[in-house]
């Protein structure tokens, strides 16, 4: 396992103790803190195998992964609480264990750093920026040390009330609210909080989901959007942009970046979504046909045709995940503010990135095409993720036509 912290010598660590061995040939994964040639050993509640042990770091085994994430929670608490009390200058093999015998005075700050240091190790860029994010937003809102003990349902809603007074949207504040709840959820799986404390749920917390703006295209508008021209260079680049994200299955823009001229096979472009790579068992390609104006956005935009080449350049294969992810930020909100200037002047609208892929899924819905190549295309990981996907246009689509009803 890679889970070993180091610092102000102070070890923290993940061993399977074999010299308590149990029934089945298993042995008790332990968390184990070395100070000042003393150990303590903390247990996670899991029993291995040797052939376990070893293959824990890579396993694609579901309920292999699933022990591993339990004991990544009980290692995370315990490294949260070592360096809370290290940064104190408190620390002290007794001091940890009062500490964690009082699990819900832990820090939820703590926790965070933790979890953002972990995200970055691991070059996860995208979900360190919202973990540090609803940091952030909370430090704002109370404090820079916030108990566990301390989120309680009444403390949630009135985290969200902050948050709606800074000016979010509800889109943004559930986002943030999900994501403290994965953090509580680790102390909970971790055993650091009782079931009865946990403040998530029905008759407890319940995060509401924002209703967003879910506007998909008809043919007709979008065809509006292919002939549209202004004279301007930067309109036609941005706009050939955006067609390019609704014909190749509604490409998000983390996705269409990378693309580069080898992931072209016969017609087709290959790509595997950046949002589901790491989330789901099996590698999902996505498959677009090349259409003919797919083509001429290539010829006209794209780089010098060599196969490791990134189609558009926008990246230039020297970026960190870091500023990979700043460069897409940018030409998502320069395509988004592009489109929006053609959606007013065409009087369709609101039209973003995030349209064209739901004009992607809905026009095929609309023609009759099946659910499951709908599902396919779109890369989702189930057909269920696909029905919720679209009832969302649908009931768009009937709340526009009820109210033509009462237009008299």
């Amino acid at each position: 396992m890679n889970f070993q912290y180091s610092k102000d010598g102070i070890t923290v660590a993940v061993i399977i103790d074999t010299s308590h061995p149990k029934r089945e040939g298993k042995y008790p994964v332990r968390i184990r803190v070395t100070y000042l040639r003393q150990r303590k050993y903390y247990p996670t509640g899991k029993d291995l195998t040797a052939d376990q042990w070893d293959a824990l770091p890579t396993t694609k085994n579901r309920e292999l992964s699933a022990v591993r994430k339990d004991i990544e929670n009980s290692y995370n608490i315990i490294r949260s609480a070592v360096e809370e009390l290290a940064s104190n200058g408190d620390f002290s093999l007794d001091a940890l264990n009062a500490r964690l015998k009082l699990a819900p005075s832990l820090s939820i700050n703590a926790m965070f750093a933790a979890r953002l240091d972990e995200l970055k190790s691991r070059g996860r860029v995208g979900n360190m920026t919202v973990y540090y994010a609803t940091l952030k937003g909370i430090e704002r809102f109370a404090g820079t040390h916030v108990r566990l003990s301390s989120v309680t349902p009444n403390w949630l809603t009135r985290y969200a009330d902050f948050l709606d007074n800074e000016g979010k949207k509800q889109t943004t504040i559930a986002i943030r609210l999900r994501t403290l709840r994965a953090i509580i959820n680790e102390a909970r799986h971790a055993g650091l909080i009782k079931e009865s404390q946990y403040p998530f749920g029905r008759g407890r917390y319940e995060i509401q989901s924002g209703a967003g703006r879910k506007m998909a295209l008809t043919v007709e508008q979008i065809g509006q959007i292919a002939n549209y021209d202004d004279g301007s260079e930067a309109t036609a680049r941005y706009r050939d942009y955006w067609l390019f994200l609704y014909l190749c299955n509604g490409i998000n823009v983390a996705d269409f970046v990378k693309l580069r001229y080898r992931d072209i096979v016969n017609g087709e472009i290959c790509f595997v979504r950046q949002k589901t790579e790491r989330t789901t068992r099996v590698r999902k390609e996505i498959r677009a046909i090349i259409t003919d104006r797919m083509q001429k956005i290539i010829d006209r935009w794209g780089t010098v045709p060599r196969p490791d080449a990134f189609i558009f350049g926008i990246l230039d294969g020297s970026e960190d995940p870091l500023r990979q992810m700043h460069k897409t930020q940018y030409l998502t909100r320069a395509i988004n503010k592009r489109m929006t200037d053609v959606g007013e002047r065409l009087g369709i609208g609101h039209i973003s990135t995030y349209t064209a892929r739901h004009s992607f899924a809905t026009v095929l819905k609309r023609s009759g095409v099946n659910i499951a190549y709908i599902s396919e295309s779109l890369g989702h990981s189930d057909l269920k993720t696909t029905e919720n996907y679209l009832a969302s246009f649908e009931r768009e689509e009937r709340q526009k036509n009820a109210e033509l009803l009462t237009r008299f």
